[in-house]
């Protein structure tokens, strides 16, 4: 580094320099109060004030294209083909509008209707915030004719040589001519800041510029990783549908609504500061809504201030759900015949939670001067924005209810949400339940399990059918990591019972509660009381039938287990058969022809296992329980999904429901012979 302490390179010691000093080692004391902090999340927060400033001149109309690189050497670049920050001389600095932007916290043109009517780098401190926590920085400006180059050497303007060296200096330095505009940016973190382990994501800037994207459509955003070691492609990105692309790309599953857009303009005043005068002045808000319901549970709602995501929402966010609760209630489920049994006892109306599930939406929100609580901009606190887009929302949310959407697709959502609210009440009930002894052992658990010592990544539950089967079971086992559940009812079938039903099924129950770890969203595997989950049914149609409806069950309720690969069906044997001092056993047809082929063993010798309650101990122990010699098969997803509909199947064939057994004959007759039919 070349010394900048002889008087020829100084640069002129007066009460501007010691302004801008005193403005940039606040940021240096305290990066906390103006990045968040000086890990990772710090780092990347001085690359977006700079994504943020270019994508000001794109919303405001004069900048078409951003470009980052990120640098070999550690250093971070960003370019836009803006207007170009002004280069001329500041009327009270006495140096380079550029050198201001560059030094003083709150200098820029978004402050008091300046060049921005909105803007994204907020509280003006973006650049020079990005100055005074970098060891080096460099700009360069294209406008008026020529390329305008400014270099900072640890906060002090100059200008590097060719060699490295660096000379104070405030004068730009012209380096071409050139008829294009634009700024870039490059700089380098000052590692003394920042913690060791500080790191640029390449793909949470991609996610970060996608979005910027969606709310300036047209714009178009390059990312180039030149950084060793990394071997990321160039992401490109651009958007010419707004966010109505944004809840398109969020989209996870199958839409149940098309996509809802809401927009509206309005006006509110509020004091600001004018010329040392509180002054009241009034401001224009535009509000840009998309949003879709889907298929699944999960909440996605992505808001935005001007340009910048506001991770934590705010006021613009609170006025949005606000509307979204009010309408559904008012205009949606007014008069549901579904909801009629609840109204009694006032629980017809929707929550936030109902109205968000499978809520897929994007908010934003222009206006000059936003209020942010805290300096990091991730939530929005000015207070009339609120009203603004809940009134907003609410009228064009009401009317899209009332008719303005296609009717299929409000009696989807109203169907959803619907039904979301049937399961907030039923859960409530199952928690009731929960607390209910009667249900329950003194221990907590089930009063038919036989539970085991150990519980955890080794422990099994082994579920088994009726009393029958228990009993060589729990004589057969190793009490120590080994637990059994005998079921000794139907299980419900989850895949058309409501969640009320399944609760109130008692097998369905017993089992939950044994497992320990919740139901359905709740679910939280970790909490699970043991590693393995083993199906013990009979080997004939009926046990087929319980594995369905246990698989069915897992797969609605307790997903996590199957993903996990937790769950498995024991595979007992059909045959056996004692020859000659030796037993044998056969799962199928085919092997047991074959083994008495091949150990000349007759067929009077053959015994067929009509369940797992007629074997001994000592049979099941060694086909079922030990782990030396039985035979368990993983249930996979796929498993549990084809259960489901095996399970449908069942229900059709063997249930109740004589007209639908009918109906599914006549319609699967070419299948069977129409003489064998009795129909």
């Amino acid at each position: 580094m070349a010394d900048t302490n002889n008087k020829s390179n100084a640069v002129k010691y007066d009460a501007d320099a010691i302004q801008t000093l005193e403005g940039l080692e606040a940021v240096r004391k305290r990066p906390g109060m103006y990045i968040g902090g000086t890990g990772s999340e710090g780092l990347m927060h001085l690359l977006w004030e700079l994504i943020d400033n270019a994508v000001d001149e794109a919303s405001a109309g004069f900048c078409d294209k951003v470009e980052i690189i990120l640098h070999r050497d550690g250093s971070m670049e960003v370019q836009d083909n803006g207007r170009g920050i002004p280069v001329g001389k500041h009327k009270k600095r006495k140096v380079s509008a550029l050198e201001v932007v560059l030094t003083e916290l709150h200098a820029g043109g978004k402050f008091g209707g300046g060049a921005y009517s909105s803007s994204g780098g907020l509280h003006g401190v973006g650049a020079s915030v990005v100055n005074a926590l970098s060891s080096k920085l460099i700009a360069e400006v294209d406008r008026e004719g020529n390329t305008h180059r400014l270099c900072f050497n640890d906060r002090i303007a100059g200008q590097f040589n060719a060699t490295g060296g660096f000379r104070a200096s405030h004068t730009l330095q012209k380096i071409k001519k050139t008829r294009k505009t634009g700024t870039r940016v490059r700089f380098w973190p000052d590692l003394e800041v920042f913690d060791p382990m500080a790191a640029i994501n390449f793909d949470t800037i991609c996610e970060r510029v996608a979005r910027v994207c969606f709310v300036v459509p047209g714009l178009k955003v390059r990312l180039e990783d030149r950084r060793t070691g990394f071997d990321n492609e160039p992401f490109e990105y651009v958007s010419r549908g707004g966010l109505s692309d944004l809840v398109e790309s969020l989209t996870i599953g199958d839409p149940v609504t098309e996509i809802i857009t809401v927009t509206g303009i309005n006006t509110f005043e509020e004091k600001v500061p004018v010329d040392g005068k509180m002054t009241m002045i009034e401001r224009e808000c535009t509000v840009d809504i998309a949003l879709r319901w889907v298929k699944g549970y999960e909440t996605n709602i992505v808001s935005f201030v001007n340009t910048i995501p506001t991770a934590e929402g705010g006021t613009h966010l609170a006025g949005f759900e606000r509307a979204l609760t009010r309408s559904v209630n008012d205009s949606l489920l007014a008069g549901s015949k579904k909801l009629a049994k609840l109204a009694k006892s006032g629980n017809d109306r929707a929550s936030k939670d109902d109205v968000q599930e499978g809520l897929v939406a994007g908010v934003k929100v222009t206006f000059p001067e936003p209020q942010f609580r805290g300096q990091t901009k991730q939530e929005l606190g000015t207070p009339p924005v609120q009203s603004i887009v809940y009134d907003i929302a609410k009228q064009e949310l009401s009317n899209w209810f009332d008719g303005e959407g296609k009717k299929t697709h409000i009696n989807a959502v109203r169907d959803k949400i619907t039904q979301a609210i049937l399961n907030r009440v039923a859960s409530k009930e199952v928690l009731d339940a929960k607390r209910k002894a009667a249900n329950l052992g003194s221990t907590g658990m089930p009063d038919k399990l036989a539970d085991c010592r150990v519980h955890g990544s080794d422990a099994e539950l082994l579920i088994v059918e009726g009393d029958s089967a228990a009993g060589p079971a729990k004589a057969g086992r190793n009490s120590e990591n080994m637990a059994i559940l005998p079921l000794r009812g139907k299980v419900v079938n989850a895949g058309k019972a409501t969640m009320k039903q399944v609760i109130d099924n008692a097998e369905a129950q017993a089992l939950i509660t044994a497992i320990g770890a919740g139901s359905g969203r709740d679910f939280k595997l970790e909490d699970a009381r043991y590693g393995r989950i083993i199906i013990l049914c009979d080997a004939d149609v009926d046990g087929s039938h319980i594995r369905c409806l246990l698989l069915t069950l897992m797969y609605h309720y307790m997903r996590p287990l199957l993903e996990a690969g937790r769950v498995f069906a024991a595979q007992p044997p059909l045959y056996s058969s004692k020859w000659r001092g030796t037993t044998y056993y056969a799962f199928t047809d085919t092997e047991k022809d074959a083994l008495a082929t091949k150990h000349k063993i007759p067929l009077d010798k053959w015994a067929r296992f009509k369940g797992l309650g007629e074997m001994d101990v000592d049979e099941l122990t060694e086909t079922t329980l030990d782990p030396a010699s039985r035979i368990l098969k993983r249930m996979t997803m796929d498993d549990a999904k084809g259960a489901q509909e095996a399970a449908a199947m069942f229900e059709t064939l063997m249930g109740s429901d004589v007209a639908a057994r009918r109906e599914f004959l006549l319609d699967n007759s070419e299948l069977v012979d129409p003489e064998a039919l009795d129909i």
